[in-house]
């Protein structure tokens, strides 16, 4: 004997009960157990036997769905009268555009972020780093440079700005970046390498002749200028030495 209700009314597999409905079965199972779909009984054979009653349930399900309701509320508005319904309408209508608000805003912050160095640093700067991309410095020393900027501008915005000029000129310079590039070259070296004196002599001379005020292009907040050259010590030991040699 068969489980079915009299007059063969629960025809449609679950699989069919969700192809009419234009969902997946997974969606089918979902609303099971939410309990937002009523379960019939197994026939005899073991399956599960959907009805008109179950496919007209699983239509404004979706709909309710598709529409943007959580399905948290769809149960309540199922059941809800003509004027609850509409109360709890306008109620998901009011959070589905505060969501849509925050996506905006969520959406204009990732287009800012395509603007990749000028969403951390002030255009001039932006300006100087994209000159050192142009000049052939690898990316690597570019982002380790924008660091160093972001954290300048965040203590010294004003003094950032100074030192961002004297950057800009210096790059326009050729034996300036002739130098850059081997300074950047010279990272893999070995702190060891017979290379770098030659090169700590040539940035000890360009900088004696090209800026009569050494204290103008220090960093003006100590603080920073350890971590500066903690971060150039640990990013290159090469570069280490090289302004150990500077120094002497």
């Amino acid at each position: 004997m068969s489980d079915e209700p009299a007059g063969g009314r629960h025809l449609l597999t679950i699989g069919q009960l969700a192809g009419y409905a234009g969902v997946t079965i997974k969606a089918v199972r979902t609303y099971h157990d939410r309990g937002l779909l009523p379960e019939p009984p197994r026939d005899t054979s073991g399956y599960r036997r959907y009805g008109a009653e179950h496919a007209v349930q699983l239509v404004k399900i979706r709909t309710l769905a598709q529409a943007g309701v959580p399905l948290a509320r769809i149960r309540e508005l199922l059941a809800a009268g003509p004027e609850r319904f509409g109360t709890a309408i306008d109620e998901i209508d009011r959070a589905l555009r505060q969501r849509s608000a925050e996506i905006r805003r969520t959406r204009q912050r990732i287009a800012q972020l395509q603007g990749g160095d000028r969403l951390f640093v002030s255009e001039q700067v932006a300006g100087y780093l994209d000159r050192l991309r142009e000049i052939g410095i690898s990316e690597r020393t570019v982002l380790l440079e924008r660091e160093l900027w972001i954290l300048l501008q965040a203590v010294e915005p004003e003094q950032a700005a100074a030192w961002a000029a004297g950057k800009l000129a210096a790059i326009a310079d050729p034996e300036f970046r002739a130098l850059y590039l081997d300074y950047d070259a010279a990272f893999d070296w070995s702190p060891a390498d017979p290379r770098l004196p030659a090169l700590a002599d040539r940035t000890r001379r360009w900088y004696a002749e090209n800026d009569p005020e050494p204290e103008s292009g220090l960093l003006p907040d100590p603080a920073i200028a350890r971590l500066a050259a903690a971060t150039a010590a640990v990013s290159s030991p090469a570069w280490a030495r090289i302004a150990e040699l500077t120094r002497r």
